[in-house]
């Protein structure tokens, strides 16, 4: 019998094949070398230098110790820039919830700077990062999230750079009500080695939080970074972060 599809399977069907060149486009790149240079949570537009590696652990927590709901998330990253202007990375989040659970996901991405003008102080770049469940695989979904970036940097010590751009989640469940939203970023250089950094990705989603931080330079090419996130949608999601990198 033929089966006529209907134009929600076709959406459907769409949605996976969109996703399925998503994930292989992140692998095909990770081929080369094996996360994802961010600001504080949305994506710059830097990339990792060639044969550079940036290594980076993240920790976040809402600090609800006497609550059900507490959590802390460990994040490894690590970033390789390959050449021609692009990087490719992957990390892994674990997370620590009362009563066990403890959900792993992978997280390959990459990242493609097709445009920078250092004279100008203007760059662009685009991007995807996928979001692998590991464990506790029943009711969830591999999703991937797209982006494109631009950045205008300004002259002057004190210069602040400022970044904007989109996303859009491929196969999300109707549970991230947003499937595209608006990023913004703004970097304001304080004193030496200071920097107050702030981003917001729109919607109401996982995505979906503003979070200002205090980054520190670091010796050794490193940095530290301490700053709280704010949901979007819902106070009990917001939370303390702590990350700490180095390039090598």
């Amino acid at each position: 019998m033929i089966h006529f599809q209907t134009e929600v399977e076709v959406a459907m069907n769409l949605q996976k094949s969109t996703l399925l060149l998503a994930v292989l486009f992140l692998f095909a790149l990770a081929i080369e070398a094996t996360a994802q240079s961010t600001l504080m949570n949305v994506p710059s537009t830097d990339v990792v230098s060639p044969k550079k590696v940036y290594l980076e652990m993240d920790f976040i927590t809402n600090y609800a110790w006497e609550r059900n709901d507490h959590f802390e998330n460990y994040i490894p990253r690590v970033v390789i820039g390959v050449g021609k202007n692009i990087e490719v990375g992957a990390n892994v989040s674990y997370t620590h919830v009362r009563g066990g659970g403890e959900p792993i996901e992978l997280q390959p991405n990459a990242k493609w700077q097709f445009y920078n003008n250092e004279q100008n102080g203007i760059a662009a770049a685009l991007g995807c990062i996928g979001y692998i469940p590991i464990t506790h695989r029943s009711g969830t979904r591999t999703i991937a999230q797209c982006y494109g970036v631009a950045s205008k940097q300004l002259k002057g010590d004190h210069g602040p750079r400022f970044t904007g751009g989109a996303y859009t989640l491929l196969n999300a469940h109707d549970s991230e009500k947003t499937k595209t939203g608006a990023i913004v970023a703004y970097e304001q250089p304080l004193v030496e080695n200071v920097e107050f950094i702030v981003d917001w990705f729109s919607g109401d989603n996982r995505f979906g939080y503003v979070s200002p931080a205090l980054s520190f330079t670091t010796p050794h090419d490193g940095s530290l970074s301490l700053g709280y996130t704010i949901a979007n949608h819902g106070r009990g999601k917001n939370a303390l972060f702590a990350y700490y990198g180095m390039t090598f």
